[in-house]
């Protein structure tokens, strides 16, 4: 499929087999039990065989907890961040990201929460963080530690939902986060898209990445929904996102593991019992995207009138040019122009189609 950007998890998420951090027990300030020891067995022995079979893959990594003893209530399943642990959870970020290199998985980015505004009322890994929590901790903890470290790891803030982007433009307004932050992470589950394009506006130079989106498993249209999803990838493309990240890569028939309370379907389902594979809507969706469009590729504005079509071009660096177009209703014809070139082509009903084109032609 050509893909090439990948989220792990620092420590557990929902769809791990335990919930677990790297420093589990009594208050640690100094992190003296820290450990990566949980992820020897099949995490990074995975993300290895990923990066060797493409170098160039992209890695970010957002934790969906601090350790217990870090918040309020002393657990993983819910509660908040108390702000006395903010230096330690910066210096817990440190050793995560020495530690993969050290292992050699080396960490791209890292965003400094999984959905900062919900605790999930307490059924599973996941923690509040107010806005001026993260505030603080990207530009007087994260941020300098790093800086300090000579470490490049971007810092992506949010990592939920498209109704928060007035909170992701009011933290990307505080020079002392700026300094160390230019990034927005978004999920697709509250919201529209046209509320990244407001982020955008006021904050032209600040990238934005689409970190999460899964089916479920038990809707009965999972392994056909591809132009749902091809929609919802347009979107997040048209609204200004560079990267695209569903949720999750793969899990069993009964969406496992899973010690949350939501029925996420895996990219791939992969049975538990016979090893078969089978590929979702969203996969078909997403393969239209990742298998023409390169990194480093440029959006450029497209038009159309048709109803229930939607589509974006792409130029790539070695100049080839892609379209997808995604119909959502009956077979039909469509006119394709760009500049002198013209070419009139089939729509299969409920379908996802991809042209790609050098820049010469």
């Amino acid at each position: 499929m050509g893909l090439n950007v990948c989220r792990t998890c620092i420590g557990a998420s929902d769809y791990s087999t335990k919930a677990y951090t790297y420093d589990e027990g009594d208050a640690d300030p100094e992190l003296k039990r820290f450990s990566i020891e949980q992820d020897s067995q099949y995490i990074l022995p995975m993300l290895r065989a990923a990066r060797k079979a493409n170098p160039e893959i992209f890695l970010f990594s957002s934790p969906w907890s601090p350790p217990g003893w870090m918040k309020s209530g002393g657990s993983m399943l819910g509660g908040s961040m108390r702000r006395r642990y903010l230096p330690a959870y910066a210096q817990y970020f440190l050793k995560f990201l020495q530690a993969y290199a050290g292992e050699g998985v080396p960490i791209q980015a890292v965003t400094p929460q999984n959905e900062v505004d919900t605790d999930q009322d307490g059924r599973m890994p996941a923690c509040l963080w107010p806005q001026e929590y993260e505030i603080e901790f990207v530009g007087k903890h994260l941020g300098p530690l790093l800086e300090k470290q000579g470490l490049a790891t971007k810092i992506w803030i949010l990592d939920h939902n498209y109704n928060l982007w007035g909170r992701a433009v009011a933290e990307l307004d505080d020079p002392g986060l700026r300094k160390y932050c230019n990034a927005i992470a978004w999920h697709g589950y509250v919201g529209t898209p046209e509320m990244m394009t407001k982020a955008h506006e006021a904050h032209p130079g600040a990238e934005m990445h689409w970190t999460e989106g899964g089916p479920d498993y038990r809707s009965p249209d999972y392994l056909t929904d591809w132009t749902e999803w091809a929609r919802t990838f347009t979107a997040a493309l048209r609204n200004w996102c560079g990267s695209i990240t569903g949720w999750n890569l793969a899990l069993d028939e009964l969406g496992r593991p899973n010690i949350g309370p939501f029925s996420c379907g895996g990219l791939v389902t992969i049975h538990s019992q016979t090893g078969e594979i089978a590929r979702s809507g969203q996969y078909w969706g997403l393969a239209h995207f990742s298998r023409v469009i390169r990194r480093g590729a440029r959006r450029f504005d497209s038009a159309g009138t048709l109803p229930g079509i939607s589509h974006a071009a792409f130029a790539n660096p070695d100049g080839t040019r892609a379209l997808v177009v995604t119909n959502s209703g009956p077979a039909r014809t469509a006119t394709v122009q760009m500049g002198t070139m013209q070419a009139d082509i089939a729509l299969d009903k409920d379908s996802v189609t991809t042209w790609v084109w050098s820049k010469e032609r």
